[in-house]
């Protein structure tokens, strides 16, 4: 079958891999539809992913059809589209015992530990299938970029008419910023790039878009009559941004890191004692975020399909690949289809 292999920092490959073998029970065979390309996948073809090794079949925002099932019994039925939830958790550590799945101590994702989707087709869990008779391909690959803002809203416990800073207008980002706004918060979004904060204006009608380079707390400071936001969520990975971010925080105030970068953060600690801030990690997202973000996506409350810029089949991507991490490439979520 045609799989897409990184084989190396900037080489991608196209190659011919066997087709994968019957479903064991409890597993599904599925035929992979559309690919979302993540943060994850770029930081990888720059060899600035942390955590992963070449080579490896990237992939983790997945639509598919289920093909074939194992024995067992199952929720699904062949021909199902469906949303993959691509982490491999033990089942048996603390976190698992204990419902958080999503930091399971031997976690393995899809397209970063293990080989993803960039391939024709998978075995797969089928717990991990989370099947739509109502969304697209296209609509479904985006349930897991959705799935990590979700969860750090619903971890950050946003309430209606709180002033919400989400810092990174990235897919990350912009899945945060749509459940803030679902929740009925009051969102600010701080982003230098101009056309990914012109989307916010556009796509989701944001008012208050703050450069990060233009005296940033004197701005929030307007926007908010003084009291500063009370939840910010920075999704940058960046680790300037992210220890500036101690500085953006109300008095009580909550932050939130949903990006990640290989190093120590620093802080101010008597200005963060004295503020009683909440610091909160938020990694990947749990089985019930994605059970709800499909139900959102279908009752049309939240949708990615406006942040669609880029496509490519799965037998271009290696030539398609570079041009998209350029800096200028214009890429705000790019998708591959699988014929």
């Amino acid at each position: 079958m045609q799989t897409v292999v990184l084989n190396n920092p900037g080489q991608l490959a196209l190659i011919d891999r066997p087709q994968p073998t019957s479903p064991g029970p409890g597993e599904a065979l599925v035929k992979v539809m559309r690919v979302g390309v993540c943060g994850t996948d770029i930081h990888a073809f720059r060899g600035k992913q942390p955590f992963f090794s070449y080579p490896r079949v990237l992939g983790h925002e997945l639509g598919v059809e289920v093909l074939s099932l194992g024995a067992g019994q199952h929720s699904l039925a062949v021909g199902d589209r469906c949303a993959v939830e691509p982490y491999l958790n033990c089942g048996t550590c603390i976190a698992c015992r204990n419902g958080k799945t999503n930091c399971c101590t031997q976690m393995r994702v899809l397209g970063v530990h293990v080989d993803g989707g960039m391939c024709s087709q998978l075995v797969l869990p089928s717990s991990k299938l989370h099947r739509s008779p109502k969304l697209s391909f296209d609509q479904l690959a985006l349930v897991e970029t959705l799935g990590i803002g979700a969860h750090a809203v619903h971890r950050a416990q946003v309430r209606a008419d709180e002033w919400a800073l989400i810092i990174g207008a990235g897919p990350i980002g912009l899945a945060a910023l749509q459940f803030v706004i679902a929740v009925g918060a009051r969102p600010i979004v701080m982003e230098p790039n101009a056309s990914r904060a012109d989307f916010c204006r556009r796509a989701f009608g944001v008012t208050h878009l703050i450069d990060p380079n233009n005296d940033p707390v004197t701005r929030l400071q307007q926007i908010t009559d003084g009291d500063m936001p009370t939840v910010v969520f920075d999704a940058t990975g960046n680790p300037g941004s992210m220890m500036k971010s101690f500085s953006f925080p109300a008095h009580g105030g909550r932050l939130v890191f949903i990006g990640l970068f290989v190093g120590d953060v620093t802080f101010h600690d008597p200005d963060f004692h004295r503020r009683e801030l909440t610091l909160l990690a938020s990694r990947n997202s749990l089985p019930d975020d994605f059970t709800r973000i499909i139900k959102l996506v279908e009752d049309g409350v939240v949708s990615t399909l406006p942040w669609i810029t880029h496509r490519a089949a799965l037998v271009d991507l290696p030539g398609k690949f570079s041009q998209w991490v350029a800096p200028d490439s214009g890429v705000l979520k790019a998708v591959v289809e699988v014929p």
